[in-house]
């Protein structure tokens, strides 16, 4: 694969996600309308230029909080989502009002995990967005904060970008934060720490940098974006993560300037389906032994019965079923074939005793390689 150049990735991007994280748009006194209109300009800026944008949005938190004049950060999600809720409207409308200056129109959508964990309203979701960018709209995706249990929340609006990112193929997914990028060591506690301009691959060693660097970025943190970032670069798709209150950096990034950290992606992309299943929540785990490890890791096999040792939880055919090996590390999570009771009666079984024990037989495999999706590890 040709190494790509900054200037080759933005010239070839049409198509981009912009992550707008609460700590470039808020202050502790509310909604930052100004910083809002720095980036609404740019963003105007690229779509006058025959880009398409969506944004992914925080701050209504703590859009909420300035209207109820409260000090101290909430904790319990029955006071999150009630606040969520009085502060999205807020949040909306500063993005509509400013976008309207420059003759843009938005649309707001609020997504939870149920929201895209069924298939059909995933690609119902998807054919939403791709009106709204034929239509010349700009989506403003935020979490449903109202209405998400713990069980169905995404945590952070990483997520929902990089989901996003991959839900409508994307050139770029572009992270604004507080920080210029991923740096050598902290810079808040080394004065002479480096920024790296650019990185290759994520491996061991550049998750350990991550790790080691305390977050001021929310509820994501460097770490878990990380993870993520590794996550989009592995469908084939670059990932910046900038400065958002520098001053036109959304322009500086996409003219090709040395500003942030660029994260190349990966030759070996994976199906845009995998990763919708990689978004999903898994309602149960299997563990296996080293052979399937070896099969579904390296040998792109899929999961048979002989392979799994155990099983934890309730779950039904169709369900999302994460694998781990016997050390307890993730190795793959897929769209299981048997329910939970019918996996423990068959597991460490050959196939062809499946009929036998369990009075038919669907399927030969546990999870079809076809709805796995796993990452080959460092």
């Amino acid at each position: 694969m040709k190494k790509l150049t900054r200037k080759a990735i933005c010239d070839r991007t049409k198509r981009v996600v912009i992550k707008i994280g609460s700590s470039v748009i808020t202050t502790e006194e509310g909604i930052n309308l100004t910083a809002i209109n720095h980036l609404s300009d740019e963003i105007s800026g690229l779509k006058a230029g025959g880009r398409e944008v969506l944004l992914v949005s925080s701050g209504a938190i703590a859009s909420g909080m300035k209207k109820m004049r409260l000090k101290r950060r909430l904790t319990s999600l029955p006071e999150q989502q009630a606040i969520a809720a009085i502060g999205q409207g807020g949040l909306i409308q500063a993005y509509e009002e400013i976008f309207a200056q420059y003759r843009q129109r938005v649309a707001q959508i609020l997504l939870t995990r149920d929201d895209l964990a069924d298939r059909y309203r995933y690609l119902n979701a998807r054919n939403t967005l791709f009106t709204l960018l034929k239509w010349g709209v700009i989506p403003i995706i935020n979490e449903n904060d109202t209405v998400a249990v713990e069980e169905i929340r995404f945590g952070d609006n990483d997520q929902i970008a990089a989901l996003i990112t991959g839900m409508i193929e994307a050139d770029l997914l572009i992270l604004l934060t507080d920080i210029d990028g991923l740096y050598d060591r902290d810079p808040r506690s080394h004065p002479d720490a480096q920024r790296l301009p650019l990185i290759e691959k994520i491996d061991a060693d550049i998750k350990q940098l991550a790790n080691a660097i305390p977050s001021r970025l929310g509820r994501g943190g460097m770490a878990s974006k990380i993870q993520i970032i590794k996550d989009i670069t592995g469908l084939g798709i670059p990932v910046f993560v900038a400065n958002g209150k520098e001053p036109l950096i959304l322009r500086r990034i996409l003219s090709g300037e040395d500003v942030g950290t660029l994260f190349l992606p990966q030759p070996s992309r994976f199906p845009i389906r995998k990763h919708w299943i990689s978004s999903l929540k898994p309602k149960g785990e299997l563990m296996i032994d080293a052979g399937a490890v070896r099969a579904l890791i390296h040998d792109g096999k899929s999961l048979l019965p002989s392979g799994i040792k155990s099983v934890k939880g309730t779950f039904q055919i169709g369900d999302p079923v994460c694998c781990v090996d016997e050390d307890n590390h993730w190795m793959g999570t897929g769209l299981i074939n048997y329910s939970s009771s019918d996996v423990e009666k068959i597991k460490g079984l050959n196939t062809s005793e499946i009929a036998r024990v369990l009075g038919f037989k669907d399927y030969d495999e546990v999870i079809h390689r076809d709805n796995l999706f796993v990452i080959k590890p460092d």
